[in-house]
């Protein structure tokens, strides 16, 4: 079984707050939000999952510099120096990157999982069982990742193809694909040999970080300066002037894809990647007419709504289907559930309209 004494966490809970305005805002993006059956914010909940089984004092967040001083609130147990904050966001290859010199540091040996802040997951006990066994497989050198067994020929998620069994739970990743068409999704779900991509990761420290500089060398470089800027007390100010000229590109696409051997380890367990307001109804307890509404809310003549409110604000919903609305207090939406996804277009002509009155 793996050492978990040689295990680290690093959750990443950046996010520019898109998917779920009006609630969700570029200085209060989604993973500080409640949303589905939990009571906590997602990154509370990531946090204290983990921390089943890799302690706060082998934990890394990293976040913007924007949201810094919120992710400390959240997260009192993790002192200033385990959460890093980038001045700019540059993918998930950067984040992890720079993630792994700060913990190959600590521990030249460390095996780390790689986690999203702002994920629903359900059963945590089976999931900290598949924690378990992607962070055993990850100690051989393996490049490890979740897959989720699909529950439907979903088209917003990625997918890996399953091959070969290497161990009992794992096997050998034969390739990721991009959200692909209706069409194709049903057909890998069919196939049953395709999971969901979860974006949860496993590597030794120095794996990945040997990874970046064979596939991303630019990135790697400047890795190399912040580790040696950190000997003498001048990483911080390297960083800053630095970090937004790295490549902005996913770990999936600048390394996962690219390197060898990639294994699979198949969860079970409820998971959403919470990619919209639809993905918050699904998981909310629903009223008899597959409502969702605020404490206090009435409905006539409704189905399949999701309202939410500011506490104290009664919500009434006569004759109406399949919509989401939300009141945050300052802006109210209004759009069809199917729509959720279009939330990111109304987000981006705001800001071209605050750009255009200044």
């Amino acid at each position: 079984m793996t050492d978990t004494d040689k295990a680290y966490a690093v959750i990443m809970a950046g996010g520019s707050g898109t998917r779920f305005w009006p609630l969700s805002r570029s200085d209060r993006p989604k993973q500080f939000l409640a949303l589905g059956p939990d009571a906590r914010s997602l990154l509370r909940a990531t946090a204290e999952r983990v921390w089943g089984l890799i302690p706060p004092e082998r934990t890394f967040v990293v976040t913007s510099e924007l949201l810094r001083d919120q992710v400390e609130k959240e997260l009192p147990e993790l002192p200033p120096a385990q959460i890093l904050a980038e001045p700019v966001g540059r993918n998930t290859a950067p984040c992890i990157g720079w993630a792994a010199t700060h913990v190959r540091r600590l521990a030249p040996d460390a095996v780390m999982t790689v986690l999203p802040a702002d994920h629903h997951i359900g059963d945590t006990a089976s999931y900290i069982e598949t924690l378990r066994q992607g962070l055993e497989a990850a100690t051989h050198g393996d490049y490890v990742t979740i897959g989720i067994r699909p529950t439907r020929a979903e088209t917003g998620y990625g997918y890996i193809e399953v091959g070969s069994e290497l161990d009992p739970g794992v096997f050998s990743a034969r390739r990721f694909v991009e959200k692909p068409n209706r069409r194709r999704a049903e057909q890998f779900v069919a196939s049953g040999r395709f999971l969901w991509n979860s974006g949860m990761f496993f590597f030794l420290a120095s794996r990945i970080l040997e990874a970046i500089e064979q596939h991303l060398p630019g990135l790697g470089e400047q890795l190399q300066r912040y580790d040696e800027a950190a000997s003498t007390g001048d990483e911080a100010a390297l960083v800053a002037r630095t970090y937004g000229d790295l490549p902005a590109i996913s770990i999936d696409h600048g390394i996962m894809e690219k390197v060898s051997p990639v294994s699979v380890v198949p969860g079970s367990f409820e998971w959403s990647d919470l990619g919209s307001w639809t993905s918050a109804w699904e998981l909310s307890e629903r009223d008899p007419d597959d409502n969702v509404l605020p404490e206090g809310g009435v409905s006539i003549d409704a189905t399949g709504n999701y309202a939410w409110a500011p506490k104290g604000k009664t919500v009434a919903l006569v004759g109406v289907a399949d919509l989401v609305v939300v009141d945050s207090g300052d802006a109210l939406l209004v759009i069809p559930r199917e729509r959720a996804q279009d939330v990111r277009e109304i987000v981006a002509a705001l800001r071209a309209r605050d750009t255009e009155e200044k």
